[in-house]
């Protein structure tokens, strides 16, 4: 397992250059069950970074493109009369899938942003009063553009709580940017249809032995420590709930598992904290006008925690 798990990260590597801390990162949120919302300007490959795994995968890949004028239909499906057969048939959205990439879910209304909610917590649609389960392989990725606000709405807090993590996408060194600059005008990269490098069976196997890596009653009280910080200090408006712990958990499993360990360390926790409570915290006013990051302050609060041995 941890053999094919390897290769699909080296694969992915070499199709996606520069984002190396990043493809981990989204690999191990998808391994843990969760979404992730990826925050970047435009032309950093955000699109491709999603749709390169989705092939690598294997699974059922659907792309919305998310707009103001679209419909919480448009998402989950509809049911339409059929007049031939005096009956209702329903038609699945494109919500019906393993990967969904949600692109640019910052630029359609609240009621068509929270269609998504009740799928990505409780993998199901509801259609016309009916119920529909979704694949227990089900997951997320929304893209944001964060230098465009006209014409966007942002994601409530209540929404982007259902997000395992957030990710900045900046770009790439120099040289990884040369090496993406040559590969798309040799027509070597982007236009070529990869292989699955596994299927929706072996996923699932790899899933269940990641709840198998231990964490230790001394590393679930460092989470806690973490995130109670969160709510207690003064450069806080608003700290983590108990689902961001329980993201930092599962997170940190995943993660040690692609380090090849069955075991959580303090550093696997300290890597995944960052992309797990960004979007979950917000800085008190003073915070803001000082201009001082979010990721500046989660740095800080780590740095407060004393390490367990």
């Amino acid at each position: 397992m941890r053999s094919e798990l390897t290769s699909l990260l080296e694969k992915y590597e070499q199709k996606i250059l520069g984002q190396t801390f990043n493809l981990k990162l989204l690999l191990s949120a998808v391994l843990a069950d969760g979404h992730v919302l990826i925050e970047g300007v435009p032309g950093t490959g955000k699109t491709q970074m999603v749709k390169t795994l989705a092939n690598l995968l294997g699974g059922k890949y659907n792309r919305i493109q998310f707009t103001p004028d679209l419909l919480p239909s448009d998402i989950t499906g509809s049911t339409i009369y059929n007049m031939q057969d005096n009956t209702f048939q329903t038609f699945k959205g494109p919500i019906f899938s393993n990967i969904l990439l949600a692109d640019e879910i910052n630029r359609t209304p609240a009621k068509t942003q929270a269609a998504l909610l009740e799928a990505m917590e409780e993998k199901q649609v509801t259609i016309q009063g009916e119920t529909y389960p979704l694949s227990d392989v089900f997951f997320v990725v929304a893209t944001q553009n964060p230098i465009e606000f006209e014409g966007t709405y942002p994601l409530p807090e209540a929404q982007q709580d259902r997000f395992l993590f957030k990710l900045y996408i900046d770009f790439p060194s120099f040289e990884a940017e040369r090496d993406v600059l040559k590969q798309v005008i040799a027509n070597s990269t982007v236009l070529e249809t990869l292989d699955a490098l596994m299927d929706i069976e072996t996923f699932r196997s790899i899933r269940d032995e990641i709840e198998q890596v231990t964490l230790s009653d001394d590393i679930l009280n460092y989470i806690m420590q973490i995130v109670r910080k969160t709510r207690e200090s003064e450069s806080i408006r608003f700290g983590a709930s108990t689902r961001a712990a329980i993201s930092i958990g599962k997170a940190a499993r995943a993660w040690a598992y692609l380090s090849d360990r069955d075991y959580v360390t303090p550093d696997d926790i300290k890597i995944v904290a960052k992309p797990a409570l960004r979007h979950r915290i917000q800085l008190s006013a003073h915070m803001e006008l000082e201009g001082v990051t979010i990721d500046q302050i989660i740095e800080e609060l780590v740095g407060a925690v004393t390490v367990p041995r």
